[in-house]
């Protein structure tokens, strides 16, 4: 059985700095990097708030300067998925999807969240075939055409305004009557000639012979003045929220009723000592790269600190 004293699951702003952190205490982490290399910041398009870039990059940019610091020192980084922990006793125990097993001292978990779906077999169906859950990663196949993105926050708002740079014109579905973005993206979405709100809109199914042709749609559902009608779209983007990738934890690990990881106060301690939660699994509230970074760094030196009063 590899013995590992700090290992880090997951990467992405959280799990690379705890790695730069781990590294320079003399921890030896390792890092894996699990099912997407970065996490979620590659498939943003422009970052613009990260402070230390005044110019804008994306996040596959800043991403790749991350890794590159970990390379840097000489942290061993893999890409393995963990599907099965057993944090009954330390050394914790951890299994991974091509077989191999490793115990660990620490653990810092770092594995971020997933975009959410609303739950229509149609979602499935057109999957990869005008269905996305990210418009910077398929937005290039929609160029001229019609699509549609489903949400009414930041997400929704950033990736309707990136759609709306390459598509003729742009539907931001919001079954509210109202944008929960930020103030700035609701004015830039407002602004944009390409992009149309429908508020108080529901989709309740897609259709199309081979692929997305349209959004089968209800306007004020279960309502005075209920109407369904058929939206035809190119493509369908969805942008409703994320899901905590915390569920090979939770027999152990403390988590809120929606999957969060529970953590101490302002602390990365997670219930079970010497395991640590970092970014966006254990963040329902800021969700953002800056804070995920730091409390990357949190758990590393906690990490530390654990292992030396051990």
């Amino acid at each position: 059985m590899e013995h590992i004293k700090c290992l880090i699951i997951g990467s992405g702003p959280a799990g690379y700095t705890a790695a730069i952190y781990a590294s320079r205490a003399n921890l030896a982490p390792v890092v894996y990097e699990g099912i997407q290399p970065g996490g979620q910041l590659t498939i943003t398009d422009v970052i613009e708030n990260f402070p230390g870039h005044p110019e804008e990059l994306s996040g596959q940019d800043l991403m790749d300067l991350m890794r590159q610091q970990v390379d840097n020192f000489g942290v061993e980084v893999r890409e393995h998925v963990c599907v099965k922990s057993d944090l009954s006793k330390a050394p914790y125990h951890f299994t991974f999807e091509d077989g191999s097993e490793v115990e660990a001292d620490t653990v810092i978990i770092a594995t971020g969240a997933s975009a959410k779906f609303l739950g229509l077999d149609d979602e499935k169906k057109y999957m990869g075939q005008g269905v996305s859950a990210c418009a910077t990663c398929d937005g290039f196949f929609y160029r001229k055409k019609v699509v549609a993105v489903v949400g009414g926050g930041d997400t929704a708002c950033g990736e309707a305004l990136y759609l709306a740079s390459l598509a003729s014109k742009v539907y931001i579905i919001v079954r509210k009557p109202y944008l929960r973005a930020s103030k700035i993206l609701q004015e830039r979405v407002m602004k944009n000639e390409k992009i149309e709100v429908l508020f108080e809109t529901n989709t309740e199914g897609l259709y199309g012979e081979d692929g997305v042709e349209g959004a089968h749609l209800v306007y004020k559902r279960g309502e005075a003045g209920e109407r369904r009608y058929d939206l035809p779209i190119d493509g369908f983007f969805l942008a409703i929220g994320h899901r905590p990738n915390s569920e090979v934890f939770k027999p152990w690990i403390e988590t809120d009723e929606t999957g969060f990881i529970k953590t101490e106060g302002t602390s990365p301690k997670t219930n079970i000592p010497g395991v640590f939660a970092a970014g966006d699994v254990a963040d329902p509230t800021y969700r953002q790269a800056i804070v995920a970074a730091g409390s990357g760094c949190k758990a590393a030196m906690e990490a530390e600190k654990y292992l030396n009063e051990m």
